[in-house]
């Protein structure tokens, strides 16, 4: 009998992806989001991926402990991915108790409720900004990490340490985090994507947005970073390669093969990618001129980043494949997609 995954925010970008990646590799899953943010258009493309029409959306808020509580009664759960929080790190600092109390309290009402449930297994969706601003890349697992630039980071940091601490007290369950470095591109079917509600904060919306003609002008910000070409150098990982990542973390929950009872990964390429670079390579793969200028650093970027993979590569046998063209084509084929669904073409 297949095991069962649930997946909270799963109706978003990365869940969506997860999600497709999950039944593909023959697990049965239960999607769990309270859709703040995002709609629909992802899940239905799931659906149509997968050809799950009876795929579950339970419509719920992990902040409530009575729907956390109800949705392990009514499914029998054998790991949970919890990606349900919110993200945007600007926004945090402006509204840092709503991030705290949003993204603590579900990730404690998921892990409190599993072991009730005799749930053994849960996965967090981590990211590279627990290291802050490192002393070198590329960051192992090792790397220290460095206080947080924002509510957003430290909320990440603050979960790692819960399910650090709650699989050390309760041994009935066992726990994986996985950092992650720049997810972009979108489903080779280009039916699912990033769908960033109003002005998008990541890099690769907003290039294809410039591209659509939906936004004027890209902004790079910074051009004098003690980089090869001054700006600003970072990882970026190809969202379907990342997904994959999540498969093989649970498949190693689940058969047994943890080495501890909580373990960290990296997930990303190992290669080092600069803004400009990216815009270049975008432009190269889908012969697009893009309209862009350079503006003043932003406050609270980091100069350089990237992952050293290999304790993935090594334990859980995954490894990103995907180049970085293939990738930027799946974001503009993603993009085409909506201007299409949207009447925008």
């Amino acid at each position: 009998m297949a095991k069962t995954v649930l997946v909270s925010g799963g109706a978003g970008f990365i869940g969506s992806h997860v999600t497709v990646e999950l039944i593909s590799a023959g697990y049965d899953v239960v999607v769990a989001d309270n859709m703040s943010n995002c709609d629909m258009t992802c899940f239905e493309g799931v659906k149509k991926i997968t050809g799950r029409e009876d795929l579950p959306l339970v419509k719920m808020d992990f902040c409530d402990a009575e729907a956390v509580e109800e949705l392990f009664t009514t499914y029998k759960i054998d790991a949970v991915i919890h990606f349900a929080g919110f993200k945007a790190v600007g926004e945090s600092v402006y509204e840092p108790l709503k991030y705290y109390g949003n993204n603590l309290t579900s990730f404690i009402n998921v892990i409190e409720t599993s072991r009730r449930h005799g749930c053994e297994n849960i996965l967090f969706s981590s990211s590279a900004t627990v290291y802050g601003e490192p002393d070198k890349s590329p960051v192992t697992e090792k790397s220290p990490r460095k206080p947080a630039t924002s509510p957003y980071g430290n909320t990440k940091q603050i979960c790692e340490d819960i399910l650090r601490d709650s699989v050390k007290a309760y041994p009935e369950i066992k726990g994986i985090a996985l950092r992650y470095f720049n997810p972009i591109g979108a489903h080779p079917s280009a039916l699912i994507g990033e769908l960033p509600r109003g002005v998008p904060n990541n890099l690769v919306p907003y290039i294809t947005q410039t591209a659509a003609g939906i936004r004027e002008c890209l902004s790079i910000y910074g051009n004098d970073y003690p980089t090869p070409d001054g700006t600003c150098l970072r990882d970026y990982i190809d969202i379907t390669d990342l997904a994959k990542a999540h498969v093989y973390a649970v498949r190693r929950m689940l058969e047994g093969k943890m080495e501890e009872e909580y373990e960290i990964f990296n997930i990303g390429t190992g290669k080092p990618v600069s803004v400009m670079e990216l815009v270049t390579a975008f432009q190269k793969a889908n012969g697009i001129k893009l309209n862009y200028k350079f503006a003043p650093r932003r406050a609270g970027d980091v100069t350089a980043i990237w992952a050293d993979p290999s304790l993935a590569n090594k334990k859980l046998g995954w490894k990103a494949e995907r180049t970085i063209e293939e990738t930027l084509k799946s974001a503009w084929d993603w993009q085409l997609h909506l201007d299409k669904t949207l009447g925008r073409k």
